[in-house]
């Protein structure tokens, strides 16, 4: 495994994870990143986060580097899923939990709450309003959960559960990132 990312923050920093080349990876880059966690920087430590379309984990091993409390990692690919447990037994990150699952059966399941989520889905597959949809309607969310969606630049999120408000939205090149908040 060549792909190499370095985690940027917190007790990892400058750690380096590997990753897979599969259809529809790209990891997150490290400037987004760096914006993202200084966006969540008030709710990170302590948190529950569920890291969708994990991939390459950047994410969820940020969050989990920055003293998340819990981070459970859920990606399709068995080779990426791979990746993922050995990154977590080369950091010693137990506060990880990997599940190797379709996006859709895992919402579709017994909820439990978390606090941050984040949804990186592959470009072009229309997944990322759907995954939002079923998040709220599932009751995977706590009460003002923060939820990070990574989308193509061109992507107009709507339809979006009525209760989330915009907080945060940036692009860079190929990439909108956005930041919502759950309301009462």
């Amino acid at each position: 495994m060549s792909n190499k990312l370095r985690i940027i923050g917190g007790d990892w920093r400058s750690r380096c994870i590997s990753f897979v080349d599969v259809p529809g990876l790209r990891p997150t880059p490290a400037r987004v990143r760096e914006t993202v966690f200084n966006w969540l920087r008030n709710d990170i430590i302590g948190s529950r986060c569920l890291d969708l379309y994990a991939g390459s984990g950047a994410l969820g091993f940020e969050a989990a580097s920055r003293e998340a409390k819990l981070v459970v990692q859920i990606e399709n690919n068995s080779l990426a899923c791979k990746a993922l447990k050995e990154n977590a037994n080369h950091l010693a990150a137990t506060q990880i939990k990997m599940l190797q699952s379709d996006v859709f059966q895992y919402l579709a399941g017994a909820a439990q709450e978390f606090d941050i989520v984040f949804i990186d889905p592959p470009f072009a597959m229309d997944l990322a309003v759907k995954t939002c949809l079923l998040l709220e309607t599932n009751h995977w969310l706590s009460k003002h959960a923060k939820i990070y969606v990574e989308t193509e630049s061109t992507l107009i999120l709507t339809g979006l559960p009525e209760n989330w408000q915009l907080l945060k939205s940036k692009v860079a090149g190929e990439v909108g990132y956005h930041l919502f908040g759950r309301m009462d």
